[in-house]
This record gives C-alpha cells, structure tokens and sequence, in this order.
C-alpha cells in the first residue's frame, strides 16, 4: 500500500512539474544532433530528486549523506538543462557529490590512494555515460529498472547490504518516469537532472554492494552502457572529435536514427540484453572466479558493438545508390 501511495504521489509531483516547465518553457528543442523531432518538456528526470526526498523524509537518519550528493548532482544538472553550464563546474559537483558517497561507505579507510583515485575516475565516467546513453525514449527509464531489479534481487536473496525501500523507490520514480516518457511522441524527456541523478543513485548502490561483497562483478550491471559508451568515445577520440559535444554514433542511435529501428524496441532491446547479463553475473557469483566473467561478458558485447562499423558501412552504401 506504501508504494501504491508513493507512486501516486510522484506521478502527482511529475504533472506539476510539467506545469512550471510548461509555463517557463523548459523544453528540448530537437537539432540535427537529436533523436527526436518535436519540441518536448525537459527535466521529467527531476522525478528521481523527487523520489529520494520522499525516501529521506522517512528515512532521516539513514543515507544523508546520498540525499545531500544527489541534491548537489540534481541541482547543477537543472540549472544545466536551463541554462548550459561549463564543464568545469558540473564536474566539480560530480566530484564533491561522489566524496560523499565514498565517505558514507568509509571508502577513504578501506583503500589506497591510487585506488582511491581509479574508483572518482570510473564513478564519475559512469555518472557522464549515463547521461551520454540518455538519449532515446524509454531507455533510461528501462535500463535503470532492470539494474536496480538486479541489485534488489541480490540484496533480497545473496547478501543483504541496504535498505530494500531505498532501492524499490528508485524503481517506483522509474516506473512513473516511464509512463510519461516510454512513448513514440514522449510527454518529457528525463534531462541533465534526470540522468545524472539517477546514475549517481545507481553508483551508491553499486559501490556499496561491491563493498559489502567484496567484488568487482556487479560492476557488470552496468555492462552494456559501459561497452557502448567507452567504445564511442574511443570512436570518437579516433575521429578528433569533441567527446563533450552531442553526436550520432552511439550503437543505439545507429539502429534508431540511421536505421528508423522504433526508439521503444531499441530502448526494449537493450534492457533485455541488460537482464540477460545480469542474470548471468547472479547464476555465477561465487562459481567462476570474477575476472573470469567480466572477461566473457565484455568480450561478446565488444564484438557486437563493432557491428556498428559494419552498419555505418551499410548505410553509406545505401546513400550513395540512392
């Protein structure tokens, strides 16, 4: 009944926002860098903002150290999706925000500095993957779903290390964002604000597991944005191309931009793929030795991504008969 109620409140919350948006014009204009062609309402992401607050309302004593970072993240993210800010600064809240999770953990104490200094360099990639990956509709909204769907069946079911409730919020502001956003002409796309927080709630939860169970293989919950983002921006580094600028040559924006694939199916496909890998790292841990799996798993997914190539090739050819 708790959740029944918590969705209700944020689906509320998400139709009142679309009124200040609305009246102040917070919207996404389609160029020809996008994946979409109408004018639509930005920051319907601010919905995971909306979701920890409610959480820590009930929760006061627990993981105020996260609601402060996701405040700092969500903040410059909706100031950022208003009026475009400069790196430096969004980094800076990324760093200071990830230090707070990595104090809650008591990260500083359990290992060296260079180590230290690896774990900022891949939270914070992940944090900018996750906004690169944001770029169709419904793919945020699934992906995150299936994560947190993972994380909360290990918590359930291997090794309890949080609160249930702080998870299934998390997937209740998904399921609310995904109402609104998981159409062919979406009602709001997630933003800036969206992205980040969430990906910065998904990195608490990651980090604390890893922790908990002390493993890297949950790393690979994230393992097809992580391929698909790495590898683009090796693409893109290859090509001398700006890595901050917007583009079109993720694998997910080949299929729905060059190939017209339905955002929904692409969005759906890799969700499902996500689950599959999931499922697989869940079935192996503590089987197989951890590095073995994150080498199985990488290896294909590496490969597929280099169809993209392949397609790229495909299409020109196209264009150029016709």
């Amino acid at each position: 009944m708790l959740y029944l109620l918590i969705t209700c409140i944020l689906a509320i919350l998400m139709v009142v926002y679309f009124k200040i948006a609305e009246r102040y014009n917070i919207v996404d204009k389609p160029n020809e860098r996008s994946s979409h062609k109408e004018v639509t309402l930005r920051g319907g992401g601010i919905i995971f903002w909306f979701s920890a607050l409610l959480y820590f309302t009930q929760h006061a004593s627990e993981n105020y150290l996260f609601f402060i970072g996701i405040t700092i993240v969500s903040l410059v993210s909706f100031w950022d999706d208003i009026q475009s800010l400069s790196n430096k600064v969004r980094i800076l809240a990324h760093f200071l925000a990830i230090s707070l999770i990595f104090w809650n953990v008591d990260l500083f104490s359990l290992l060296p500095w260079w180590a230290i200094a690896v774990s900022y360099i891949v939270a914070i990639g992940i944090i900018n993957a996750y906004n690169f990956m944001d770029g169709i509709n419904g793919i945020t909204g699934l992906y995150t779903l299936i994560v947190m769907g993972s994380v909360l069946y290990v918590d359930c079911f291997i090794v309890s290390f949080m609160d249930k409730d702080f998870i299934i919020y998390g997937m209740l502001a998904s399921i609310v964002f995904l109402f609104f956003n998981y159409r062919k002409k979406a009602k709001c796309f997630a933003g800036d604000v969206g992205s980040i927080a969430i990906a910065y709630w998904v990195i608490y939860l990651l980090v604390a597991l890893m922790i908990s169970t002390d493993s890297l293989i949950w790393i690979l919950f994230l393992a097809i944005y992580g391929v698909d983002a790495i590898c683009t921006i090796l693409h893109r580094l290859y090509l001398r191309q700006n890595i901050f600028k917007p583009h079109r040559l993720h694998f997910y924006q080949i299929m729905s931009n060059e190939y017209k694939i339905d955002h929904r199916i692409v969005a759906l496909g890799y969700a499902i793929v996500q689950m599959i890998i999931s499922f697989v790292v869940i079935i192996s841990y503590n089987k197989l030795d951890s590095y073995l799996i994150i080498l199985v798993v990488l290896c294909p997914l590496i490969l597929i991504y280099l169809l993209k190539f392949k397609l790229i090739a495909l299409q020109k050819n196209e264009s150029a008969t016709n």
